[in-house]
């Protein structure tokens, strides 16, 4: 089926940190602390520095998903910057909903376990009444090796080894997604349906709590396209019933990408919702 391709940058992004190019703040004079350098210097302006040390310590796991990371007036002793400076890159990582601010608590790190996030992955909404998460059904889990354009996206070998997932997921008892998941094996080692089946929460909270992946944003490229006989029924729907088929990315600490999804989804009585700013 003909048509057009729209393409989603959702979950901002963050300044890519590669192991091989740590970030550098700027020398001890400027007033960042020697032993926190590495040998290159760098441009940026100093909030961004600091922010870039922050996402290293959330991805090398210093401050864990849920936890409480220092105080403002904390990270300001141990960065030698002002307190301003932290602040605006904690506003920063908070607009990128990669911590959370909590009124009289403190600063945390972004979890999957909580409500807020696990919608900003979500992006199906009833047409009326509020959005609610849908009832899985795993269909089949097995280990193989990546096609080559799977291991492209997912920036692997070509056959490489992957865990592929498919599910449906649906709404007060009708199927409404069918999603079919590939991940990097090297990453989702023990992963079973068993496991799968056994966790109650987010799929991407199992993800965030066993395999230590967070996600943090997610490119989409969203078409049309009309359910073949094997898709009908998995959906329960008519071949030929219209659909959206939503091909989705999602990238971990460092723009690393951890998964490949493509998922198929009725829109009957549901819409898919992006917030534009």
């Amino acid at each position: 089926m003909g048509g057009f391709v729209l393409k989603l940058q959702s979950m901002n992004s963050i300044i890519p940190i590669a192991s091989n190019q740590p970030v550098s703040p700027v020398t001890p004079g400027a007033g960042v602390a020697a032993s926190s350098l590495s040998a290159s210097p760098t441009f940026s302006p100093l909030y961004q520095q600091i922010k870039a040390l922050i996402t290293q310590s959330l991805q090398s796991g210093e401050w864990k998903p849920g936890e409480l990371i220092p105080s403002e007036m904390e990270l300001a002793s141990r960065f030698k910057v002002s307190q301003g400076t932290v602040r605006k890159a904690i506003d920063e990582l908070s607009a990128e909903n990669l911590v959370v601010r909590r009124q009289g608590k403190g600063t945390f790190v972004a979890t999957h376990h909580e409500a807020r996030s696990q919608f900003r992955f979500l992006r199906l909404a009833p047409d009326e009444g509020a959005p609610h998460y849908p009832e899985n059904k795993i269909i089949e889990v097995k280990r193989m090796r990546a096609p080559a354009e799977v291991a492209r996206l997912l920036d692997i070998k070509s056959g490489d080894s992957v865990v592929f997932i498919r599910r449906v997921q649906s709404f007060t008892g009708v199927p409404t997604i069918l999603d079919d998941l590939w991940l990097p094996g090297s990453i989702f080692k023990g992963l079973t349906a068993e496991r799968l089946n056994e966790y109650k929460g987010p799929m991407y909270g199992l993800f965030e709590t066993e395999f230590g992946t967070h996600m943090i944003r997610a490119s989409e490229q969203i078409r049309a396209v009309c359910a073949d006989e094997q898709v009908a029924s998995l959906l329960n729907v008519d071949v030929g019933m219209p659909l959206l088929n939503v091909e989705r990315v999602s990238f971990t600490y460092g723009d690393k990408p951890v998964e490949l999804r493509r998922g198929l989804y009725l829109t009957v009585n549901h819409h898919y919702r992006n917030e534009l700013s």
